[in-house]
This record gives C-alpha cells, structure tokens and sequence, in this order.
C-alpha cells in the first residue's frame, strides 16, 4: 500500500511545480498533475517547449518557492466562479467540466491557484525538507486520449529524505540497464521502424529464434494437456463481432477495414475466441465430448493509445498463446484449476513465477452498459469464481471494473523493471458467449444445454513475455531460449579448419551455433561473444587442433580447458533439460 500521507505530500509539491513553471513562463497553460509510485508529473502546454536546459532553472523555482512557506488553502466556489478564475486555462475549463458535486480550488500565495479535490499539506513549510528531482520530460495526449493536444509532461521524483532519492535514483539506472527497450535492441532481438508505425516492432533473427523456441515449447505442453491446435482466418466481417458482443464493447479498439456503417466492413481481429465458437459449432456435441480444449497460436490487432505503448509490452499487433475450453458445469472447477496450473507451470519454467501477483477482476455493478448478462448472474458467478480461487490457496486481491464484458478473471500481473504493471495471462469465466453463439450439447439426460467457457492464455502475449525475459535476465537467457548458445572461434588461421569441424557436429546436433573465423584478435571476438551474452564460447587454437580437444569459456568467466566433444555436447544438454 502506498503512503497516503507521502502521496499528499507528492501532490502538494505537483502544485510547487506548476506554481514555478507558470512563473518562469507566464504563456505556458496547466493541465492536472497527479502523484504518482516515485514521485509526481504535470502536464503543461507549452508552445516554445520545455527542454533540459530549464530543468535546472525550474528546480531552484521550487525551491524559491517552498522557501517562502506559504500555506494550501481550499477554497469551495461555484461553476460560475471556478469558470471566470480558469478563463484562461482552457485544460482546467476542460476538467471543469467532468466535475460534479464539489468544486473546491486550491490557492498557494496569492498568485496561484489550481482546481484541485484535494488534500494536500496545510503549509509548503511542512514539505521544504522533501528530496525532489526533475527526472524527465516526455509528450503526453491530454486526458492520455491521442484526439487531444499533446502536452509535455514533467516527472519528479519525490522523496523524504536525499538519501532516500539517491537511492531511487541508482535503482532506477540498473532498471535502465536491463530495460528490454534499450537492451532488446542493443542485442539485436528487434527494431522499429518509423515508416512501418508505432507498436509495430521488426522481429529480428535472433528475437524471433527466441519467440520461436517458446512456441514450440507452449505448443507441444498444450498438446500433451489434451489441447486441440486450430488455425483460424486474421480478419472476419463484423457480423461474428457483432454476436460476439466485441461490435458493442469493443469497437473503438479495433482496426476496422472499410466504413463500420457498411455491411462489407471487415475487422482485424482483436481476440479469437469467436473464431474458436465455430470450430466448435462445426457438428454437434455431447456430453461426452467436453471439456473440448482449443488452442491457437493468434496473431492479434488492437488499437493502442499512442501513449501507451512502449517497446515489445503494448503493440497494435501482438501474439498471444490463446485457448478457449467449453465445459459442463460440473466439470468447471477442474478445468479453472488446470488453466491455472498450465499458467503457474510456464511461469515456473521461465523464471518468472516468484515475480507475480493474482487479480481477481469482477465487474462494476455501478456501470452495468460495460457488460453483458443479468446483476444475478454476475454475482454467482463471480461466486462461483472466489470459491475456486479460495479453494486453490491463491493470494489475491479484487479489482472492481476489470472483467472482460462477458465474464469474470484471474488476471496474472507482473511489473516491469520500472514498477509499471501490466497483465502477463488471464483465465476467464465466461457464461454468456454459448448462450449468444448457439453453443449446445447434449447431456445425458437428453436435454440440450450450453456449456460454460473458459478462455486462458498459458504463456501470454510472445512479444510482452520476451521483453519481461530480457529485464529478467538483462538479456543473459537460460540456455534452452538462447538465441545463440554457442559460438565457435579460431585463434589464427592454422585451427580454422579445426573450428569449422566442430561447428558443424555442433550444428548437427541441432544446437544453435555460430562460427566466428574472422581475422580478428581473440580477445576482440571472446569481448564481442560475452557482450551478447552467449553462455558458452569454444576457443579454439592450435593447440586444440592438434590434441582433438576443446577450451571452453562458460558465461560467468568459467574456464574450462581440454575437454572433448561429446563432454561440451553432454554439458549443453544438460542445461537445455533442466531449463537453465
């Protein structure tokens, strides 16, 4: 839980801030300015811009300011008087207009004041000891909407005490390092274009060698499981979505391809699960026949704010490790707590099972038009879902708001190395789709009825998974997903031969290997092989073309000298087994 007392304290320091910006330059409009995990932003709109130049003059504003000890005082007009004091600040007007109920303004000396709920501290003496430090300068769309200027939104971090800063501040430069943004791209798993688009990343070699091994890996887990492999088409006529209920409370997120007006229009799809309902509308079915578990390997679209994407964690076209289960009722429980394992099994494997947490995300009974299905039936099975969750021991927290329209889920969370979180997998109760869809079986008292729907991700989205793997590791993978596990150099050109040899048994044993014969110094190529964080390097020079053995720098500066083949062979596989 956040400090709630050092929140109000972020606020109150938003507020220092904006106070400075406006009297350093009068022109710039103001916007809102929240605290945030590490400190406070606010958005401003500024023609000529900020830059890192008025960063340093900024900061000794707000220390100017807070020297002053001016005390916060709340003020409650009414729309007409909040209207006439933000005549000129057209973001504020903005705001103003969301606004019910209470509208209190916040003053601080008598040349500022702000629309502001509240609270903040009585007085800027109570904050003058607070660390502070402008961190950076980023474009924002107003209200995060890309139809809104964008403004520039200034980060501060925030802090108690200077010790406490620094020590932010040195987490946050190891975070940098293994930001899989950065250091994704310096390992060359994938690049962007401008000419191809926001959210649209360049696989490259060695990323997709990554991304494919995890295919195959979830692929052939999920067949063991009892899963059938589907194949269904990237876009549908908006019909499917329209059953779906996606069409009603989903469309704004999808890429549509011609008028939506026009019966002709088609849709990239965002989801697969409709597509999943007609495989199994493709002949009737029997209780005998469920649970009937598809899984598909999907490529998705979804429109993306601008702002929210970042790297490989958010992209207008993604791949998710996508399954849909029809079951009885009966058999529900199970097949919820099978997800589950499948989920926590990939987690294991990767590394990643001690670095999540578990949202259970129920409706919004305030807000009914977000979803589909009676007030009764959301409350049993949001029961019903707890019971499962409670009899499974997981540690969860409730989320109001955060089901998917159709049904309640377990949403697996984990945070990036800056403390972002975001969803990693899902699995989802979904009582309405059969119903909408004409989904049935037979039971085995004769009578026709609809199954229920679980809809799970094993893995989640490829591309997000990979960017959590390289922050994971900083880029140094377990050695089944290296893109490259072993390379081969020669010392001079008399161990070339030698060098090529065992390449080619190593490659022939299907291990991912590469030959290093440039004329290049040891040293260069041994420096360039740990910069890309290969766990094993085979050296070889002439000592090891006469003997027939190997000298092997393992990742970690283990050296190991006069090693034959099949040790090395052994060795790897042994790491590739053990998913090390």
């Amino acid at each position: 839980m956040l400090d709630e007392k050092l929140q109000i304290a972020r606020h109150s320091l938003a507020h220092i801030l904006a106070k400075a910006v406006k009297q350093l330059y009068p022109s710039a409009k103001i916007a809102m300015g929240p605290a945030i995990d590490d400190g406070f932003y606010y958005d401003f709109d500024y023609d000529e811009g900020f830059s890192k130049e008025n960063i340093e003059e900024i900061e000794k504003k707000m220390k100017e300011i807070l020297n002053k000890g001016e005390d916060f005082i709340k003020k409650v007009v009414s729309r007409e008087e909040a209207e006439k004091l933000f005549a000129d600040e057209p973001y504020k007007l903005e705001i103003l207009k969301d606004l019910d109920g209470e509208i209190s303004v916040y003053y601080l000396g008598d040349d500022f004041y702000d629309l502001c709920a509240g609270p903040h501290v009585e007085s800027a003496r109570n904050i003058q000891n607070f660390a502070y430090k402008i961190s950076k300068i980023n474009g924002a769309y107003f209200k995060g909407d890309e139809k809104n200027k964008m403004l520039q939104r200034i980060y501060v971090y925030a802090f108690k005490s200077k010790a406490e800063l620094n020590e932010h501040i040195q987490k946050v430069e190891e975070a940098l390092k293994r930001d899989h943004n950065k250091l994704g791209r310096e390992l060359e798993l994938f690049t962007t274009s401008p000419m191809i688009g926001q959210g649209l990343p360049i696989i490259l070699p060695k990323g997709a060698t990554i991304l494919q091994t995890l295919q195959r890996f979830v692929e052939d887990e999920e067949r063991k499981r009892g899963y059938l492999l589907t194949m269904t088409p990237y876009m549908t006529k908006k019909d499917l979505f329209i059953v779906s209920g996606h069409w009603d409370h989903y469309k704004d997120d999808m890429f549509l391809l011609g008028n939506q007006e026009d019966e002709n229009c088609v849709c990239l799809r965002p989801m697969t699960c409709p597509f999943q309902y007609q495989a199994y509308l493709n002949k009737t079915r029997s209780y005998k026949d469920l649970p009937l578990r598809y899984n598909e390997t999907s490529k998705l679209f979804r429109k993306e704010a601008s702002g929210e994407m970042h790297g490989l964690i958010r992209l207008s076209q993604f791949t998710l490790s996508e399954g849909h289960i029809m079951c009885t009722p009966e058999q529900l429980e199970d097949i919820f707590e099978e997800c589950v394992d499948l989920a926590r099994y990939m987690l294991k494997t990767l590394g990643l099972y001690e670095d999540v947490s578990y949202r259970f995300s129920k409706w919004d009974k305030n807000n009914k038009d977000k979803y589909i299905g009676s007030e009764e039936e959301w409350e049993e099975v949001q029961g019903t879902m707890r019971d499962i969750l409670n009899d499974m021991g997981i540690d969860y927290f409730e989320a109001d708001g955060e089901a998917a329209f159709y049904g309640p889920k377990l949403d697996i969370q984990i945070k990036n190395v800056y403390g972002k979180e975001d969803t990693l997998i899902t699995v989802q109760i979904d009582f309405q789709s059969a119903k909408r869809f004409g989904m049935e079986y037979t039971d085995k008292d004769g009578e026709k009825k609809n199954p229920y729907v679980v809809h799970r991700s094993s893995i989640g989205c490829y591309e997000r998974t990979l960017a959590l793997l390289i922050e994971k590791y900083a880029g140094a993978f377990p050695v089944w997903l290296c893109p490259t596990q072993v390379v081969v150099m020669n010392v001079s050109a008399n161990s070339e031969d030698y060098a090529r040899e065992v390449y080619n048994k190593l490659y022939s044993q299907g291990f991912k290997v590469e030959l290093d014969t440039r004329n290049e110094k040891i040293g260069y190529k041994i420096r360039e092989a740990v910069a890309q964080k290969i766990p094993y390097l085979v050296v070889l020079g002439d000592n090891e073309a006469e003997s027939g053995k190997l000298s092997i720098r393992k990742r970690g500066n283990v050296q190991i000298n006069d090693i034959v083949l099949d040790d090395l062979v052994a060795m790897i596989n042994k790491d590739i087994e053990d998913k090390i």
